[in-house]
């Protein structure tokens, strides 16, 4: 199987709540239609899915009950990412210093999935040097 592309596709009471969070977190743009949505980034493409589920509940990560999937963002910035997840609708389930040099919060997005914004691990020219390393 050779895939296009990988899309995360999120359950959502709210469609227009969750799409317009993650487009909001992506730099992106939504295109809906009535039972789906999807966030294209602003290279154009195509990142999340946000199905309808009207009866969708949350996962209440850590302790309740357990999460379907989640995202990892990794930044440079974690402060200018912390306040853009917030001021879009997440929630922050756990803190870390903003100001370390490594570290990772945790957030829950409008319909309740959790997400983290990492930072301070490999720059992408690391990591795709470590690619080509192995895997040529």
């Amino acid at each position: 199987m050779e895939p296009i592309r990988s899309v995360v596709v999120f359950d959502a009471a709210d469609l227009h709540a969750e799409s317009a969070f993650w487009a909001g977190m992506l730099d992106g743009h939504v295109f809906d239609d009535e039972t789906f949505h999807s966030v294209i980034d602003a290279a154009g493409e195509w990142r999340i899915g946000v199905q309808l589920a009207p009866g969708h509940v949350p996962p209440d990560w850590p302790d309740g009950a357990p999460q379907q999937v989640h995202m990892d963002l990794h930044v440079e910035d974690p402060r200018r990412a912390h306040e853009q997840a917030m001021s879009l609708g997440a929630r922050l389930l756990r803190a870390d210093d903003l100001e370390g040099d490594e570290g990772h919060q945790v957030y829950a997005d409008p319909a309740g999935h959790p997400f983290c914004i990492g930072w301070g691990q490999p720059s992408r020219a690391t990591l795709a040097a470590f690619v080509r390393e192995r895997w040529g």
